[in-house]
């Protein structure tokens, strides 16, 4: 058996070999969760041109910044799918393979010979994650379909911005990672089903719609339209009806989120103010109903205290009432912030495509006590581990011949 601390040098998903069949964000996000916990990660690219997140975003020296942190622990292999050379190569590479991942659009795998039948026929332990906009059935699953589309048809989109203005996005683009996330989690299940004690030694196909990602997320929006008669709307900054819970000025122009809807943390909000009239006859806050009625107003009165005061005098008081609140981070301060350090939030990383320099991002998400997650390398060269992979599974005879027909 080995020692714990061979445990956590390994990491949680050690021994495992995904492929990944990704572009953009959804499936390398899916990725990038099993590369943070020790799986090996083979990212499939098109000779010569790659995953088009090596590009895109913000650019440093020609590198996608996203790229640095989405493609960090994989290995890249260059091989052309469209090629038939290229796709036997692929078949005998999931016959090594615990997990594919892919997010092309339904129907592209199936026509370059590597869908569902044709990969479990070469191994039946193989389990498949697919993402896509809209799934792999139902009548929209030929639509194309980005994570904006997604957002949007599961109604998160409509509750974005503030009321009366166009909805907006969030600046992230979560439901593609989300989706990602989600087929992590269904590759996990997956593979317990295979591998526990009297598993079934078989894979499944993990299905995950982009739209379905995000609407599981959405709450009692639709129960609130069908039985309440209510239709949600955005709020902007407001959590309707549960108040004090806002976004509020201070006076070196910054915002700081104040949470003290709950009756006895509101008590503690009005003793840090100076308010005990807030907590008795005839004062409309005394409840929780009575704030939610009167938000407005309550909202009005704290922001006209905390404009008054710095955001760290702001934040001070709030702390020693131990009120829940917190400054509005910009990046500046998420770099500068020494909770984020203590916890390894922030992992400065070398990047090969900058011939080291390091890249900072964030660090691995959960923390596990005996196998820790870790960054284990930055993002690879496109090809960089290409000759190493195939040869091993094709022989050095194919992996020239492959080579020079352009197929890698």
């Amino acid at each position: 058996m080995e020692s714990d601390g061979a445990h956590r040098e390994a990491g949680a998903l050690a021994g495992l070999r995904v492929l990944e069949v990704g572009h953009i964000i959804g499936g390398p996000f899916c990725g990038h969760l099993f590369a943070d916990h020790g799986a090996e990660v083979v990212k499939i690219e098109p000779p010569g041109v790659g995953d088009p997140m090596r590009g895109w975003g913000g650019r440093y020296r020609g590198i996608g910044l996203y790229w640095s942190i989405v493609g960090r622990g994989k290995r890249s292999v260059t091989l052309d799918l469209r090629h038939p050379d290229g796709q036997a190569a692929f078949r005998v590479l999931a016959a090594t393979a615990d997990v594919v991942v892919e997010n092309l659009r339904p129907g592209t795998m199936e026509r370059w010979g590597l869908g569902w039948d044709d990969l479990r026929a070469v191994n039946p332990r193989l389990v498949f994650v697919r993402v896509s906009g809209f799934g792999q059935t139902g009548p929209y699953r030929d639509r194309a379909g980005f994570g904006s589309v997604a957002e949007a048809m599961s109604g998160f989109r409509h509750l974005s911005g503030e009321p009366g203005r166009a909805p907006v996005r969030v600046g992230i683009s979560i439901g593609d990672s989300l989706a990602g996330t989600q087929g992590f989690i269904g590759a996990l299940m997956a593979l317990w089903r295979r591998d526990r004690p009297g598993g079934t030694g078989t894979g499944q196909v993990v299905d995950v719609a982009l739209y379905e990602a995000m609407w599981m997320y959405m709450e009692s929006l639709l129960a609130d339209h069908e039985k309440l008669g209510v239709s949600r709307g955005p709020t902007g900054a407001v959590l309707p009806g549960v108040a004090p819970s806002n976004v509020y000025p201070t006076a070196d122009g910054e915002w700081v989120v104040i949470g003290a809807n709950q009756d006895s943390v509101f008590a503690r909000l009005a003793k840090a103010v100076d308010r005990p009239d807030w907590l008795v006859d005839p004062s409309p806050y005394r409840t929780h109903a009575g704030r939610g009625a009167a938000q407005a107003a309550l909202d009005e009165e704290i922001a006209a205290w905390t404009a008054a005061r710095t955001t760290d005098e702001v934040l001070l008081a709030m702390d020693e009432a131990s009120v829940p609140a917190g400054r509005i981070y910009t990046a500046k301060d998420i770099a500068g912030d020494p909770h984020y350090r203590a916890r390894q939030m922030i992992v400065d990383v070398p990047e090969p495509g900058l011939g080291g320099e390091c890249v900072p991002m964030p660090g691995v998400v959960p923390k596990l006590s005996a196998t820790p997650g870790q960054v284990r390398r930055g993002a690879p060269l496109l090809g960089e581990h290409t000759e190493e992979v195939l040869v091993d599974v094709v022989g050095r005879g194919e992996f020239q011949r492959l080579q020079t027909a352009g197929v890698v």
